[in-house]
């Protein structure tokens, strides 16, 4: 009733795509989801990708990008004079310009959604493009039916809980000497019971 393997393997490295925490930045491009969603990002070779870190910035033409310099779909672009601009749940970007008693609204950042998340491909830089998997993209707006809102001054942290993985690791060593001791034991009763039909 023994049986002896050749040791374990990983088989896949699964995706926890559960929401972060979320905390206070001081930079007004700065932009969090709370609830379901990813930033719509145009690559410089034309391909739409997908993220949830919001930590964006202007370029030197004052369009929104991300930190590597990657267009925020739909391409807004906050005027130079602009001495404040706010973000709404809704993702509808305005500026405050001088001479002018309304806010000038500059567009809506939208918001992207799949059926299934988890099937998203990863390409590095927290960048996801979409797969058969994960579905065709639903677009749609902060707010909107099934979509969450987003916070200005911002950020999503990462969804791993240390202390939890910790635990699982400790638990998982304790359960691997376990299994050890019970190989070593297993093989030093098959050692003794050969000796035995040796004698």
């Amino acid at each position: 009733g023994t049986f002896i393997g050749s040791g374990v393997k990983t088989v896949s490295t699964g995706r926890v795509m559960t929401q972060g925490n979320i905390s206070p930045t001081e930079k007004p491009y700065d932009l969090a989801i709370r609830g379901e969603g990813f930033f719509k990002i145009r690559m410089p070779d034309g391909r739409t990708t997908y993220s949830r870190d919001g930590s964006f910035d202007l370029d030197s033409q004052g369009q929104l990008v991300t930190r590597d310099g990657y267009i925020v779909e739909p391409g807004i672009t906050v005027p130079n004079n602009a001495t404040a601009v706010s973000v709404n749940a809704q993702g509808i970007v305005e500026a405050t310009i001088p001479g002018q008693t309304a806010l000038q609204q500059l567009g809506q950042i939208q918001l992207t959604r799949f059926v299934n998340k988890v099937g998203l491909e990863s390409i590095g830089d927290n960048l996801f493009i979409e797969t058969a998997a994960s579905g065709q993209p639903i677009d749609g707006f902060g707010g909107g039916e099934g979509f969450g809102t987003l916070q200005q001054n911002y950020l999503e942290e990462g969804n791993v809980q240390a202390v939890t993985e910790l635990s699982s690791l400790i638990a998982a060593q304790r359960a691997y000497e376990m299994n050890s001791k019970v190989i070593t034991a297993a093989d030093q009763m098959m050692s003794a019971t050969t000796q035995m039909f040796r004698g």
